[in-house]
């Protein structure tokens, strides 16, 4: 990225483009609200989802004063020859990348906009050359070409970079959030928990459960934990591997543990693993297993 920032520096000196692109600034500055408004009266608003298809006023303006805040950045790239590119754009690249409204639209509308929006400038140079283009060499009209596109290829490049980056870590909240509120401890009294596991098991999730299960059990003193696997349909032979060795590790902390629900299927899995149920204490349901446990609490 560095040295496309370079590059970009080196055409404009290169080419000597002070002169027309200053021109080219007075020509476009005063015309930034009139880019955003014809952008947005040609938007397609038709796309099923996104930003680009609210009708909610409020979001309207502030997708319009974002398009504006684009325009104004780009200008001053012909005001301020040389100055880094991204650097110019990197505040806004950042605000959109994480806009929640544009989170929710799908990348390649997105792109669709930016290759829209340089279209703009791109009509915009043709009707400079018709205007002023016997003031300048074609070599020095060329070079507002190349600074226009090579400018939207970077922001782009950097944008996309950035919206994935982010949605990412919001991925990731989001799947540890899942695996918290899919794994939970419930305590029944000062000494009893459940564990009721609902849906499918995969490594990950399993090894997750595991580390949780014995911090919940450590952090609210649990002395007999009941897990329920009525509500898992199907595991593999290693998942059904690391679900014994929670039983395993929780004896291990002094925490007794009793098993309801096992389906047939998970059973089998079991006993072609080898795993003994000889010492573990298991229910044909949660309720069975609570029953007993109050009778003999009694």
């Amino acid at each position: 990225m560095v040295e496309e920032r370079l590059t970009l520096s080196s055409l404009i000196e290169s080419r000597s483009i002070m002169q027309v692109s200053e021109k080219f600034y007075e020509f476009i500055s005063e015309r930034t609200w009139q880019l955003t408004e014809k952008w947005y009266e040609s938007l397609d608003k038709s796309d099923p989802a996104g930003v680009y298809s609210s009708r909610d006023p409020e979001e309207i303006q502030r997708l319009k004063e974002q398009n504006h805040g684009f325009h104004e950045r780009f200008c001053h790239l012909f005001k301020d020859v040389g100055q880094d590119t991204l650097r110019n754009f990197e505040l806004w690249i950042e605000e959109i990348a994480k806009d929640e409204e544009h989170l929710q639209t799908p990348i390649h509308y997105i792109l669709r906009e930016f290759f829209r929006t340089q279209d703009q400038y791109l009509e915009i140079v043709k009707e400079f050359i018709r205007l002023h283009g016997s003031e300048y060499s074609s070599e020095k009209i060329e070079s507002l070409r190349d600074l226009i596109i090579k400018t939207f290829s970077l922001v782009i490049s950097e944008f996309a970079e950035e919206n994935y980056e982010y949605s990412q870590r919001r991925l990731n909240a989001q799947q540890e959030m899942i695996r918290e509120l899919s794994s939970p401890v419930i305590l029944l009294n000062k000494k009893t928990g459940v564990l009721p596991l609902i849906g499918d098991i995969d490594t990950g999730r399993a090894r997750y459960i595991l580390e949780n299960t014995l911090a919940e059990c450590v952090g609210k003193d649990i002395e007999h934990l009941f897990i329920d696997l009525s509500g898992v349909i199907m595991v593999d032979t290693m998942v059904a591997h690391q679900l014994f060795q929670i039983i395993e590790s929780l004896s291990l902390i002094g925490v007794k543990s009793t098993i309801s629900g096992i389906r047939p299927e998970i059973a089998q899995t079991a006993i072609q693993l080898g795993i003994s149920f000889e010492n573990i204490s298991v229910t044909s349901t949660l309720e069975r297993a609570l029953n007993e446990q109050g009778e003999r609490n009694e």
